[in-house]
């Protein structure tokens, strides 16, 4: 079965519930020490709590004092108070003096929506976590997030999934279902397919700079839990301010998936009609001018508030990204992409570690150079990390070290060319046991096929003439028309085909498990409307990028993503994770 084309948008579901939830079990918790008490939070989970239960919800229930969880002894004045941790998540030491009961508690919620179609498990350190030390704790986490989600929105009748992680997250999954198969039986799907993939599958997309305008501003502000932190350079006076951007702010929705070039434009034509709208005041009649003030004045004035704000960050990005250059590294980005020119390329990074532009932007141009090139060659690969450690500083060695472990910038190994590389590989992957492959032989075959899949999946378009950004005609628009993400188009060619069928050649490249089924009995209980909702899970962190080019696919094709990733991640996320030096 083809996937309608065009037609309305499905309605989502309300994922508000799970904010409900989160917030009446912290409750509970709260309840069970009864009188003051104070409240002591790890510092992650700092901006979750502020999204489930602000400090008034907090206050109601008797909490007295909210500590930020560090290495120090901490004096407390209450008789009770409780340490906040997330679900599984490692305790820090922590010593408590002058109080005569503690009480530790798990506030185990695993998922918060940060907007209608977005779900975030706030989860940054599973990347490092599973991907770098191969830590598989989060795994079970995974699993429990999909197991509520089907309790309350009914069973997905079609799962879809590439990726050792996304492998074995399902199986753990469909196992706690066939346990309390009772929950769901008889339900109706809400939901009509999963998908579930691993972000190591795909680094060039995370590694590429953005340029939709919601993935500039968390490149060049940090998005952190849904909101911003505007400085005074943005809000045009002395204070920094805390947005929240989402669904709600009609500007930002409006401009959130539009590539760069589009905003200011928009943005502008908006600033017009807000102004036409206000010099409807003029020649008003008292009673007309009483409604217009009771109905449409407040209105208008948090429309013009929220206007200056997008304008003040569009001024803000175009001022660092002229003053870093912006143009020649987005031609160097799409260079490495396409394949061309790539001595200039290198030139150019080896220039950018010289200057000591930023240690993280240098890495993650290197990491790009690396895998769009199937490893670098050892001449290139021992010049560009020399260079490196000699600008930034020796201590940044065991970043090398972690970069080469995942996969991310490797070397190829001498005689290796190319097809001896793919060789070995498919003599593993043809071997069902490709699950159990070593690190070693794993690591070898992610960086060895980039150039093929791209061919394959066709991720660089021909273009006849310039790609025009305002009437985008694919999800590469996302990358001014240079480059369709590699996740995206995999999710795209999957849907249609409703299998892997036909691409058992990408897999091969991609060096992954894939797994698909449907069960037939639910999905003939699904309503065409359910059937159009996609859940796509991104294990290890996905891009606003990935957002924007699958929200384009489902306008296009008449369905309807939902987001749910371990945490929303970018190229110096991804870099910060793998670095020993913390920021």
């Amino acid at each position: 079965m083809a996937f309608p084309h065009r037609l309305d948008a499905p309605e989502l579901p309300d994922f508000s519930m799970l904010k409900r939830l989160a917030r009446d079990q912290l409750i509970y918790l709260l309840e069970q020490l009864p009188g003051k008490k104070d409240l002591f939070i790890e510092a992650d989970l700092m901006s979750p709590l502020d999204r489930i239960a602000n400090v008034s919800i907090l206050k109601q229930h008797e909490v007295d004092k909210l500590y930020k969880v560090e290495n120090k002894p901490v004096l407390s004045a209450n008789e009770h108070f409780m340490h906040v941790r997330w679900c599984l998540r490692k305790r820090e030491s922590m010593e408590v003096r002058g109080t005569e009961y503690v009480s530790c508690d798990e506030w185990a919620f695993s998922l918060l929506p940060l907007d209608v179609d977005l779900l975030s498990m706030e989860l940054p350190e599973f990347f490092r976590d599973y991907f770098l030390e191969g830590d598989q704790r989060w795994i079970n986490t995974v699993a429990q997030a999909l197991h509520l989600l089907s309790t309350l929105y009914g069973p997905f009748p079609n799962c879809y999934g590439i990726g050792r992680c996304a492998k074995m997250s399902c199986d753990l999954w469909r196992k706690l279902e066939e346990e309390e198969d009772s929950e769901t039986k008889g339900r109706r799907p809400e939901i009509g397919h999963i998908f579930l993939l691993d972000r190591d599958m795909d680094f060039v997309t995370a590694l590429c700079s953005q340029v939709v305008y919601e993935g500039l501003v968390d490149d060049t502000f940090r998005i952190k839990c849904g909101s911003v932190d505007f400085g005074p350079e943005v809000t045009s006076s002395d204070k920094s301010l805390k947005v929240l951007l989402n669904a709600e702010d009609k500007v930002f929705n409006e401009i959130r998936n539009e590539h760069f070039s589009n905003v200011f434009g928009f943005l502008s034509q908006k600033a017009r009609n807000l102004q036409a709208q206000y010099d409807r005041r003029r020649g008003m009649d008292i009673k007309q001018m009483k409604n217009f003030v009771s109905q449409e004045l407040k209105g208008l004035k948090q429309e013009h508030r929220l206007l200056s704000l997008h304008i003040g960050a569009c001024e803000s990005i175009m001022k660092k990204k002229t003053k870093q250059d912006f143009q020649e590294l987005i031609k160097t980005e799409h260079a490495l992409l396409e394949g061309f020119n790539i001595r200039e390329s290198t030139s150019y990074i080896e220039e950018h570690i010289d200057r000591q532009v930023s240690p993280i932007e240098s890495l993650r141009l290197m990491c790009l150079l690396s895998i769009t090139e199937n490893g670098l060659i050892p001449k290139d690969y021992r010049s560009l990390k020399t260079q490196y450690l000699q600008s930034y500083g020796p201590e940044h060695l065991l970043t090398f070290s972690n970069l080469r472990r995942a996969g991310l910038l490797t070397e190829q190994a001498p005689g290796d060319t190319l097809t001896a590389v793919e060789n070995k590989v498919s003599k593993l992957v043809t071997d069902k046991a490709a699950g159990k492959i070593t690190d070693a032989f794993s690591s070898l075959a992610k960086r060895s096929n980039f150039r093929a899949i791209s061919k394959k999946l066709n991720l660089i378009p021909r273009v006849d003439g310039e790609y025009d950004l305002k009437v985008p005609r694919d999800m590469a628009y996302v990358f001014s028309g240079a480059y369709v993400p590699l996740s995206c188009r995999l999710i795209e060619q999957v849907l249609e085909r409703r299998s892997w069928q036909g691409l058992d050649e990408v897999v091969r490249l991609l060096n992954c498990t894939e797994f698909a089924f449907t069960d037939m009995a639910r999905e003939d209980k699904a309503s065409s409307e359910s059937l159009r909702l996609i859940l796509v899970v991104f294990l290890g962190g996905c891009t606003f990028s990935e957002i924007s080019a699958l929200r384009f696919l489902g306008r296009e094709k008449g369905y309807r993503f939902i987001f749910l990733t371990t945490a929303v991640t970018n190229s110096a996320r991804l870099m910060e994770a793998m670095s020993e030096m913390k920021a």
